[in-house]
């Protein structure tokens, strides 16, 4: 028999739990069985499925919209349209291309560390637990769906029994 406050085991006959000093009911024995290591690993495995999985989307979803942005960006700053066209500025002609070309290798690198993240967790590996929480401390920047994710990422993998857990799986 185990406590209803403290889940400690109890010895046959105690009417009070030593360690919560909850009263033990009195009558027909009542069990409420801890939940056994299987079943955390359970589902702890489900969680990270789901945390590899969201992460793919997340990667999809951030190629997507970048994509878009990145569009946008070049048609603002090149010579076709905008406040720019036509008129000769103080900046070197090179800035507005070089500002591009960054910002594409920053969405590729960021859809890339997505993509990784989540195939490693998907996966169970050991570095994709680290991928995704460098990831996800990247990506905590990232209003309101970065933040999130990576909240739920940092909190899942995290922590001496959620290591425990993983090693497990």
């Amino acid at each position: 028999m185990y406590c209803i406050g403290c889940g400690r085991t109890l010895e046959p006959g105690e009417r009070v739990c030593a360690q919560c000093g909850r009263a033990v009911p009195q009558g027909a024995p009542v069990v409420f069985p801890v939940p056994g290591f299987e079943y955390q690993l359970v589902r702890y495995a489900s969680k990270v499925r789901v945390l590899g999985i969201l992460w793919l989307v997340y990667g999809g979803v951030a190629l997507v919209f970048g994509f878009a942005g990145m569009a946008f960006a070049h048609a603002i700053l090149s010579d076709n349209f905008g406040p720019w066209s036509g008129q000769h500025n103080d900046f070197p002609a090179w800035i507005f291309p070089a500002a591009i070309h960054f910002g594409w290798l920053l969405l590729s690198m960021r859809v890339i560390l997505c993509a990784i993240a989540g195939w490693g967790l998907l996966e169970r590996t050991q570095w994709g637990r680290i991928v995704a929480i460098i990831a996800a401390i990247l990506s905590l920047i990232h209003l309101p769906f970065g933040t999130a994710l990576a909240i739920a990422t940092l909190v899942i993998l995290l922590g001496y029994r959620n290591w425990t857990l993983y090693e497990q799986l």
